[in-house]
């Protein structure tokens, strides 16, 4: 097995996620880090900071030139950052050292590689947000097709009182729709240009700092903290959390729905799953597994961010490359997680008729809470409380049914009024269909 299944060959299917994956690769991370040079030289010339002859020279080299990763391997290896290295190459690429030397003037390579990393966040974001979309808008049809259909509602992994498929799916989406909300201020939080100089005070561009960084916002459409976020990694750590929570959120779903298919509970049925290796009758649900294992992965990877975002004074090279460790798993997770949610919701069908064989065995005991607040018209909650669970005891050791024993009990035939599912559904249809309507307006 590969070190990480979600760069695996042989796993490639299962975990990895094509798109995600490409914008964490070395290429696509050196030229970010091409383009943000190239831009810096842009908007240098601009200033008069470097001349602008140099400048138009670097930025078009910067979108033109190739540098292979690997041959900044070494270095790297020795420096701890890449970007001397590619600084390095990127000049004998040039071929024109009059013009050269002006590449990356003032910078310092966490400015270059947060920047670059901005950059390409931003290309995961939009990825997630679409994705994220659409396995809200599956989710809404799902719950508004099925608001009213009951089945069993389950408390400590024992039947409870009835709810309604609609108002379970409408629980999975629910947190979803938070996080979707909430999307703008993460995004607000990590699409920011990093401009500051070794120490964060930007002094080696004097007085047009200030200026520079807003040009260089401007010229890549991202945005400006006024300030160095060097060792202040909260964007960061609010977008791996954020993402994390989806994935969180998912897996829920994932783990009621390995619930629901079970053996002997049948409640849904999943129109694709895996084969076992010498059980032919069987079909393994893959994908709320996966679901469930992706947030685990996840959980671990952001507690390492979330430990990243303490950095020692004003940059913490520790800190930082742990940072690197973990990003791209959050990320490659819930991009992952999403795209099998999407697939998995389109394929479950629900079973009416398990879900009501669940629902009531014939005993009727899944309705004596309902039972219990019908009594209070005519006794106290608490003797009310007591009936009832004794007349329960008495229908599971002798059989029958609690509402023919609560029929007969009280010479009320009206009391049978209260054991059927659609009569103790409560808020769920509505619950249901507001999700649905909440998610398409």
């Amino acid at each position: 097995m590969a070190v990480t299944p979600f760069d695996s060959g042989l796993y490639r299917d299962l975990f990895h996620d094509a798109e995600i994956g490409s914008l964490f690769s070395d290429s696509a991370e050196v030229r970010a880090m091409m383009l943000v040079e190239g831009a810096l030289a842009k908007v240098q010339g601009q200033l008069g900071i470097i001349p602008e002859l140099s400048a138009a020279f670097i930025e078009r080299s910067c979108r033109e030139i190739q540098v292979d990763p690997t041959g900044l391997t070494a270095e790297t290896g020795v420096n701890g950052i890449p970007v001397p290295a590619l600084v390095k190459a990127m000049r004998t690429a040039m071929e024109a050292p009059e013009h050269a030397q002006y590449l990356h003037w003032g910078a310092t390579t966490q400015d270059i590689m947060d920047t670059a990393l901005a950059l390409r966040l931003r290309q995961v974001f939009a990825l997630i947000e679409k994705r994220l979309e659409a396995v809200l808008w599956t989710l809404a049809d799902l719950a508004e097709a099925h608001a009213e259909l009951p089945m069993a509602g389950r408390t400590w992994m024992q039947v409870a009182t009835p709810t309604s498929f609609g108002a379970v799916v409408a629980s999975w989406g629910l947190p979803l729709w938070g996080l979707h909300f909430a999307r703008d201020s993460v995004s607000f939080g990590f699409k920011n240009v990093s401009l500051s100089g070794a120490a964060g005070t930007g002094a080696a561009y004097g007085p047009k700092a200030a200026e520079l960084r807003q040009r260089l916002a401007d010229e890549l459409r991202l945005g400006n903290r006024n300030a160095s976020w060097h060792s202040a990694r909260n964007g960061i750590a609010g977008l791996s959390a954020w993402a994390t929570q989806i994935c969180a959120s998912l897996a829920k779903m994932g783990e009621d729905v390995l619930l629901m298919s079970q053996s002997g509970i049948g409640e849904l049925r999943l129109g694709g799953g895996g084969s076992s290796s010498t059980m032919p009758q069987k079909q393994n649900p893959v994908a709320p597994s996966l679901l469930s294992a992706l947030a685990r992965n996840t959980i671990g990877a952001n507690t390492t961010i979330q430990g990243a975002a303490i950095h020692r004074q004003q940059r913490d090279a520790a800190a930082w490359m742990s940072e690197w460790m973990a990003l791209g798993q959050v990320c490659m997770g819930v991009g992952r997680a999403l795209t099998v949610a999407d697939e998995l919701t389109g394929q479950m069908t629900p079973d009416a008729r398990a879900m009501l064989a669940n629902l009531d065995d014939g005993r009727g005991l899944i309705y004596a809470e309902a039972l219990q607040f019908a009594l209070t018209d005519r006794m106290s909650r608490p003797d009310a409380q007591a009936a009832v669970k004794d007349l329960c005891q008495s229908v599971i050791a002798e059989g029958g049914s609690l509402r023919d024993a609560a029929v007969a009990k009280w010479d009320d035939p009206g009391l049978g009024a209260l054991f059927s599912p659609e009569a103790q559904l409560g808020l769920a249809p509505a619950d249901a269909r507001g999700f649905a309507d909440m998610v398409r307006t």
